[in-house]
């Protein structure tokens, strides 16, 4: 896969590339445009459903239309939907992309340089220097807080039907009994006969040990976060590593999971796409970092993912699949773990797989879910929600066809369901924090 990607990288205020500006059209029944962008502006015309518009630029979550006869105007980022790119595939190349700080200001063209296919994933090797580096920029909850205050966000509470933590895995006698032969022949190829047993399990389904899967998810995320970063190293960016962390680790404060390891980075690949290995370890590629144009864009993305990892929804799925590739699809659930055997399960899995099982596409409702999660931590975080949907309709503007999203839209569903998801959802709660600039 060969990735051509043109990023336009401004300042403060994100203007948009090209002079036609971006088509969209009117999302909800009716708009108000005001005539700066703030709701005590005056509105200067109400606009219709599926009325069409055309962007001229970003500013914070609201855009700047240019209207007929000339005139301007702002709506939010959420009152229209942005089309999708048409650029012919003849070398017309380059998208429409809005600008922002995370670029620094310089104009970047990154131009033949391939993304992270499932085949670099698969045969990377595990990069413990790269690790280590990443682990080295983890951000402490107290440093994370006291950046949050300088950047004038306050913590709150906000209630989340969905939220809780992830349910333990079960399992059942009549499993038990099919799978025990399976359980023993894992320990044996482990090296581990010696130091495990299979346990012998009751009518009635019992969960797994909510240590041994921490146990497990902790054995995973370094291996899968390292194998990654032997396909493609941590960018050369300490300030970008720095900011991701911080923001970060006070995003993961507001979860039900903030005793976790967290550690975040930013991976050398033009591609826009983001991995959550479990037990705290999250990736983001730069050609993504690039794209967002402030500091709660990049927290609606780090939102999603982090709530997949609140939810062990990776871990889950790897677990199965490691499971049935032993020969049982419950046969975990009979091993007497103790600290070491699951993180040998999980290393010996890795080991053949690599890290192209995070290309392991998760539940529709799993995304979904990460996507209302996110909204629910940036206003926790004291950020507003609409910076997960205006970095979405960022991705969607680009089309399904850029090569640089190919790998996300393998792995989640389209962008434009993501967005009709939660237009369908409202605001409900989160509409006082909608608010915020």
């Amino acid at each position: 896969m060969r990735v051509i990607v043109l990023l336009l990288l401004g300042a403060a205020a994100a203007t948009m590339a090209g002079n036609a500006g971006l088509s969209a059209v009117v999302q909800k029944p009716s708009v108000e445009v005001h005539s700066q962008p703030d709701f005590a502006a005056p509105t200067v015309v109400t606009l219709n459903r599926n009325a069409p518009v055309q962007i001229a630029a970003q500013q914070g979550l609201w855009y700047k239309l240019a209207l007929p006869g000339g005139g301007v105007g702002y709506v939010r980022v959420n009152d229209v939907r942005v089309a999708h790119s048409t650029a012919a595939a003849s070398g017309d190349t380059a998208r429409v992309l809005f600008t922002g700080k995370a670029g620094k200001g310089r104009i970047t063209e990154t131009a033949g340089v391939r993304g992270i296919d499932e085949s670099d994933l698969r045969s990377a090797a595990f990069d413990a220097g790269q690790l280590a580096k990443m682990e080295m920029y983890r951000a402490t909850p107290k440093a994370a807080a006291a950046q949050a205050r300088i950047n004038g966000w306050l913590a709150t509470g906000v209630a989340f039907a969905g939220e809780g933590r992830p349910s333990t895995v079960q399992v059942k006698q009549a499993d038990a009994q099919r799978t025990s032969s399976a359980g023993r022949g894992i320990l044996r190829s482990l090296g581990r006969g010696a130091l495990a047993s299979v346990l012998g399990v009751s009518e009635k389904a019992i969960p797994k040990a909510e240590q041994e899967l921490a146990e497990e998810e902790l054995a995973l995320g370094p291996e899968i976060a390292g194998r990654v970063l032997g396909a493609r190293p941590l960018w050369n960016d300490d300030a970008a590593q720095r900011r991701i962390n911080l923001i970060g680790r006070w995003m993961a404060s507001q979860t039900t999971r903030p005793e976790l390891p967290w550690t975040f980075g930013v991976v050398d690949t033009p591609e826009i796409n983001a991995f959550a290995a479990p037990g705290g370890y999250v990736l983001v590629t730069r050609g993504l970092y690039e794209l967002v144009d402030s500091d709660a864009e990049l927290a609606g993305v780090l939102g999603h993912e982090i709530n997949h990892i609140v939810q062990r929804d990776h871990y889950a799925v790897i677990r199965k699949q490691g499971l049935a590739a032993a020969g049982g699809d419950v046969a975990m659930g009979q091993v007497n773990a103790g600290s070491s055997i699951g993180g040998s399960l999980a290393k010996s899995y890795v080991s053949k797989h690599g890290a192209a099982i995070m290309l392991t596409g998760l539940d529709r409702n799993a995304e979904y879910r990460s996507d209302e999660a996110a909204q629910i931590y940036l206003a926790r975080s004291g950020m507003n929600p609409l910076a997960l949907y205006s970095i979405l309709q960022k991705m969607a503007a680009l089309g399904g066809a850029t090569s640089g999203l190919a790998q996300l839209y393998k792995t989640h569903p389209p962008l434009d369901e993501r967005l009709d998801r939660i237009d369908s959802r409202g605001h409900g709660g989160l509409e006082p924090y909608t608010l915020r600039d």
